[in-house]
């Protein structure tokens, strides 16, 4: 048997692995080369689906290949998270990251997936604030006067949501957890607005473009937005956080891809979406739909996954909530 020296065994191999990082590289020089599939949670027309067709439109230009909006709701969002999960890290099959995505590790037992091992962090698109509304002829004026009203009448106002683990749920149940207040939890199947326009519901944490023309026509008092800053769609009402400092609740789009996609498809990715936020006929078109661009690295938005994940998980075990 020929025996093989042991030096130039090293430096072929060490040729081998130099070739293999050139070409990845160039590979991700040259991505995208075919289109692209984006993932959604939800039904076509939900905020999170128009949000992902404003990004993808511009990617799509940016790149010159078309980035395809691809809706796969159901289980609160994990069909499509698994999807993409097992799907092949070559950036061509990406995740339109939700804050279900956040709640759901706490909310759901035995996933298939880990998300923040699984799914890696690649933009984050907006964050959407909700806005704390209730009827007309509630008494309560402001924030501080609806704690007081809801101390002084424990389990007696109720607030309604779109479910388990929907964000008027999570907002309420966070809102619950600081103040100490005693609300009942009422999920609807279907819209929640016409039972808070006839006053059988107290109060919703509410996403804006939802109940924003009822507050408008003055059918519905806004107290809060539940954003740590002003809404552009809401600007003279206050946040809840000035009355209850910490509090922040907003609805999450972003994007996500397979563990192991090529840090060069990532932060090429990430560049393309972060110029995309930077363009103001886009941010218009965002600010339209109630939510504000949030840039990030890919870094940071790994950091505010992680950081949202322990949050949500504190507020739904100390609640006791568990997807239904």
């Amino acid at each position: 048997m020929t025996k093989f020296p042991r030096r130039k065994f090293l430096r072929l191999a060490a040729g081998t692995v130099v070739l293999a990082a050139t070409t990845r590289v160039a590979s991700a020089l040259d991505y995208p080369t075919r289109p692209v599939n984006l993932v959604v949670q939800y039904f076509a027309g939900s905020l999170s689906d128009i949000v992902a067709r404003v990004i993808a439109q511009s990617l799509s230009k940016r790149f010159g290949q078309q980035v395809i909006v691809e809706d796969q709701p159901g289980a609160g969002g994990n069909i499509a998270t698994e999807l993409v999960v097992r799907a092949h890290p070559d950036g061509y099959t990406l995740l339109n990251v939700v804050a279900a995505n956040v709640w759901n590790a706490t909310l759901y037992d035995n996933l298939n997936f880990n998300f923040i091992r699984d799914i890696t962090p690649v933009a984050c698109i907006s964050r959407t604030p909700g806005v704390m509304v209730v009827h007309a002829s509630f008494p309560a004026q402001t924030v501080p006067e609806f704690i007081a009203y809801a101390k002084a009448n424990p389990g007696k106002i109720n607030y309604a949501s779109g479910g388990t683990g929907s964000f008027p749920h999570v907002a309420a149940e966070l809102f619950k957890f600081m103040t100490g207040v005693d609300l009942v939890h009422v999920p609807y199947r279907s819209s929640y607005v016409p039972d808070l326009l006839g006053a059988q519901m107290h109060t919703v944490f509410s996403p804006i473009p939802t109940v924003v023309e009822q507050i408008r026509d003055g059918k519905l008092r806004a107290l809060a937005v539940t954003g740590a800053t002003p809404s552009p769609a809401l600007p003279a009402i206050p946040t809840i956080d000035e009355f209850v400092p910490g509090y922040e609740a907003t609805a999450l789009n972003g994007i996500g891809a397979p563990k192991g996609t090529p840090p060069e498809i990532i932060d090429k990715l990430n560049a393309a979406v972060n110029a995309a936020l930077a363009d103001a006929e886009l941010q218009a078109r965002l600010a339209e739909l109630g939510t504000v661009p949030s840039p990030m690295t890919a870094a940071e938005f790994g950091n505010f996954i992680v950081d949202e994940t322990a949050k949500w998980g504190k507020i739904f075990r100390a609640a006791g909530i568990k997807a239904q």
